[in-house]
């Protein structure tokens, strides 16, 4: 009975039980997918949330704010792009080499603007964003510029990679890896000293957190994650164009964060999975769309105010 009781309480942690609810819905959603445009929607769901998972241990846990989160995000699209359509990289090797690159700029970048706090830093991030997106745009030459450019697809083991269903279980996995990692590097020191900095910067170096060491490093990470994204969502659709760095990409990937519940990983995923698809039935709505999309955000907010997922956890503690 002691066993029992143990590994029961196991289950209902994020980091088993939680996990293992994911896993099984992405490994049983295809039965409910009756054709090739509801696999991209579930794509398209998975590769946000991949995006909204790295981009919520920066905003969530660290309590660094970033309006500029899509550039990344297109920078690993363009950069997997460039090295395996004009230098012939395969795009196994090209991905990671985007990946690399991607985090090199965030450290670069991030070590003077991470000293920056509130809303100066969110004008830094946002002023990176747009730096990003005018030189994908202007340098046509490499990008191809506003028109865009044509990518090549994933090829592994000689065979390349095609269809909605194959992208689908690929996609799947990375975002079951992210959510993992994620979970792992929140039960880890680095963790909670990200946790100590968003209470309070001043107490979390009093105790001795470097706290510009810790928000570098998280803001590499949700970087990578980012990046990693990008590549995935270029080698899939077989084309990209600038408006992946899109400033309102950036306050979309921000919202579907705050939406879902800010530190929460699985508060960035259901964030993610609600304001993809939501968009997908209020089309029937045509000229009132964007108004009811609207008007469901500002209920949540209000009925919600710490995110669906936090607020639900913490209604179901409060009953039991």
């Amino acid at each position: 009975m002691p066993g029992r009781s143990g590994a029961w309480r196991r289950l209902r942690t994020p980091r088993c039980g939680g996990m293992l609810a994911l896993i099984a819905v992405v490994a049983l959603l295809p039965l409910a997918l009756p054709n090739a445009y509801f696999y991209d929607v579930a794509i398209l769901v998975a590769l946000n949330a991949i995006v909204c998972v790295g981009l919520n241990l920066l905003i969530g846990y660290a309590g660094q704010i970033s309006l500029g989160h899509a550039g990344f995000y297109a920078l690993g699209a363009y950069v997997s792009a460039i090295l395996s359509a004009q230098h012939g990289w395969p795009v196994w090797l090209a991905m990671p080499a985007s990946m690399l690159a991607v985090g090199l700029l965030a450290l670069v970048v991030g070590r003077p603007t991470l000293r920056l706090r509130g809303h100066y830093l969110a004008m830094a991030t946002l002023g990176l964003g747009v730096i990003i997106s005018i030189v994908l745009t202007n340098e046509d030459r490499i990008t191809g510029g506003p028109d865009g450019m044509v990518v090549p697809p994933l090829e592994l083991f000689g065979l390349v990679v095609q269809g909605e269903r194959a992208w689908y279980w690929i996609v799947g996995a990375a975002l079951c890896l992210t959510v993992w990692m994620a979970l792992n590097l929140i039960d880890s020191p680095v963790g909670r000293a990200l946790r100590a900095l968003h209470g309070s910067e001043v107490a979390a170096e009093t105790v001795g957190i470097a706290s510009a060491r810790y928000k570098l490093r998280v803001f590499v990470i949700s970087a990578l994650v980012a990046a990693a994204a990008g590549a995935l969502t270029a080698h899939y659709s077989g084309f990209i164009t600038p408006s992946k760095a899109s400033f309102m990409h950036s306050v979309e990937l921000v919202t579907m964060v705050v939406f879902g519940g800010m530190a929460s990983v699985y508060g960035a995923v259901v964030g993610a999975t609600v304001l993809t698809v939501l968009p997908q039935f209020l089309t029937a709505l045509k000229d009132y769309e964007m108004m009811v999309f609207g008007a469901v955000l500002i209920a949540t907010m209000i009925f919600f105010p710490r995110g669906i997922v936090p607020t639900l956890e913490r209604l179901t503690e409060r009953r039991r």
